[in-house]
């Protein structure tokens, strides 16, 4: 039989139980497809690491987990620490926000600016990151060591022992300094430098796009609420055409049909004010939304002023284009980019080239050893005490030369040049796109702008018309179809000069966006 390897079969068992080790956390995820998760949670409810529905164990800050109540159902127990609200701005409760006050409150809430301006810092960190090799490194270390032996002989002579024993410590100071690197760091810096701008531009972009939701929903919110008003003009007006309804029936005038298409009517116009309500709820919420603040926050919005508006614009397309090709943030950011990848493609070239540094260091060294030998060995004393410490230093200037790296440089510089052909069409494509928008927003806002001259045209017929059908009706002269024709009529003609007089000043607001002037964007209603 061969003998049993101890150390062989230890190592298996260690082989095997590590594996375990591996595979053993398993159990923290469900344990079937289709079956809920029964998380760990601590004392207070919140969820902790660990096998599922296992109890007994701490979560991270010491309280004992339990298992949560298997329920069969995929709701998640809740975090307490979560269910905080965080409290809306401070707001005057008695104040009516104009739309520059509903941008500024949203400039300084919304989540958004925050990031992009936490991005823009990171960016010029990096550059002063880059910056910071042109300087020379310095260094300290500290390494001690202590040293014990003890030996036993026997001889003819007799026997003897000896103990040895050393400490000591060594401070060492190192500085390195790249002095010439053919313009490798000066193409980083500039990359890093170029990505600084980069960010602020996309920190510039991020406002813009802040403002120009705030200012999309403040209309749509304006649109909304003259609906209302609509909505309750017809209704008051359904109203008006019921008691005429009712009054011919009562002097045998009118028919059993003139009321029931009256008091159908009178309830088609009360759906319509419920819808419109529901309506202007829904739009007050998606402002507060585009401002980045809570929803629970009530500010009171002012109403929009209603201003003539021109039929048409007075600047020509190109002039629109040539003036704001060069201001729009994507196109800028493009240009950026280009000569971020330019600068890295320079970085990637020094990497052919020499490059010389000095490096210096100072070290001191202090120690200490003691010799023991019983009996004393020929002229050795019984004990021996030895300490000293000296000083040492050197400086080094050198040149580093790349011979050979299996190609990885020249890939480098061939990824690098890739990246910077790809910058530069992406740039051409940026400024395309750019002229599309422009030009596709200056259209839609020409349309607006004739189609609000048209909603308005439409509204003084309807409300002539109105007004005729129903005096002619409450005089016994006209039909009650016509009167109802002509007030669902004048419903719609209001509520296409409010929708048209928001999509124009919406209309221009894109345009504003295109354009790279959102400080155009109409801020009372006038042009």
């Amino acid at each position: 039989m061969r003998r049993f390897n101890a150390p062989f079969a230890l190592a298996i068992l260690a082989t095997a139980g590590l594996a375990g080790c591996a595979t053993s956390s398993l159990d923290m995820a469900p344990d079937s497809p289709d079956r809920p998760w029964q998380p760990r949670t601590d004392a207070s409810g919140a969820i902790v690491p660990g096998p599922a529905g296992a109890s007994g164990a701490s979560s991270a800050s010491g309280a004992s987990a339990t298992s949560a109540t298997p329920s069969g159902g995929y709701t998640l127990p809740a975090n307490p620490a979560l269910a905080a609200v965080p409290p809306p701005p401070a707001l005057e409760q008695a104040h009516e926000y104009s739309l520059p006050e509903l941008i500024d409150l949203a400039e300084s809430a919304n989540p958004l600016t925050r990031i992009a301006w936490n991005d823009a810092r990171n960016a010029a960190l990096a550059a002063g990151i880059a910056k910071a090799a042109y300087l020379p490194q310095l260094s300290a270390a500290a390494m001690g060591l202590y040293a014990d032996a003890h030996g036993s002989s026997t001889s003819a002579l007799g026997d003897s022992s000896a103990t040895a024993s050393g400490h000591g410590e060594t401070s060492v100071l190192a500085l390195n300094w790249l002095l010439f690197d053919f313009g490798g760091r000066a193409a980083r810096v500039e990359a890093a430098s170029q990505g600084s701008v980069i960010a602020n531009i996309g920190f510039t972009a991020v406002h813009q796009q802040v403002i120009f939701d705030v200012s999309v929903a403040f209309y749509s919110y304006q649109a909304a609420r003259a609906r209302i008003d609509t909505t309750r003009q017809g209704l008051d007006n359904a109203e008006a055409i019921l008691a005429a309804a009712q009054s011919r029936y009562k002097h045998g005038v009118g028919t059993v049909i003139e009321v029931a298409q009256a008091n159908q009517n009178r309830a088609q116009a009360k759906l319509a004010l419920v819808q419109a309500q529901g309506a202007e709820s829904n739009s007050y919420l998606t402002l507060i939304s585009a401002m980045g603040i809570s929803p629970l926050s009530k500010p009171k919005i002012a109403t929009l002023p209603t201003h003539a508006l021109p039929a048409t614009m007075n600047d020509s397309i190109e002039q629109i284009v040539s003036s704001a090709i060069a201001r729009r943030p994507d196109v800028l950011s493009a240009y950026a980019a280009e000569r971020v990848n330019l600068a890295r493609v320079k970085a990637a070239e020094s990497e052919f080239m020499p490059k010389v540094f000095v490096s210096a260091s100072g070290a001191y060294h202090t120690g200490s050893s003691s010799v023991s030998a019983v009996p004393a060995i020929g002229q050795q004393l019984p004990t021996v005490n030895l300490s000293g410490g000296h000083y040492g230093g050197s400086v080094i200037v050198g040149v580093t030369i790349p011979l050979y790296d299996g190609g990885l440089r020249s890939a480098v510089l061939a990824q690098a040049r890739n990246d910077a052909d790809s910058a530069t069409t992406r740039l051409a494509r940026s400024r395309e796109e750019a002229v599309r928008q422009i030009v596709a927003a200056q259209n839609t806002l020409q349309t607006s702008l004739s189609a609000q001259a048209a909603a308005k045209d439409l509204l003084a017929a309807a409300q002539t018309t109105y007004d005729a059908a129903f005096d002619a009706y409450r005089h016994g002269v006209g039909s009650v179809t016509d009167a109802l024709l002509a007030q669902n009529q004048l419903l719609v003609a209001k509520n296409a000069d409010a929708d048209s007089y928001s999509g124009a000043l919406s209309a221009a607001a894109a345009l504003a966006l295109a354009t790279g002037s959102v400080d155009s964007i109409p801020e009372t209603g006038s042009w």
